[in-house]
């Protein structure tokens, strides 16, 4: 009975088939991170940008504001 756990245990230490799955796994939910913070700290600045571009495309005043994201546009 113990030879056949030993040689059970043997097999699935050699059986690697699942570890490239967890591997996988675990890189997409790093690269998921990443880009969650990176369009978290983006979101005020883009926002600021298309503002700013709104607002000449419709001839206003831009004025930017002292936080990321509270930038106006005031129409002449």
């Amino acid at each position: 009975m113990r030879s056949f756990f030993s040689s059970l245990a043997a097999r699935l230490r050699r059986d690697q088939r699942g570890a490239t799955a967890v591997e996988y796994g675990i890189m997409v939910s790093l690269i998921a991170v990443v880009i969650i913070v990176a369009v978290t700290m983006l979101g005020g600045t883009l926002k600021d940008t298309f503002t700013q571009v709104q607002c000449s495309v419709s001839s206003g005043t831009y004025a930017a504001g002292a936080d990321a994201g509270k930038a106006t546009c005031t129409p002449k």
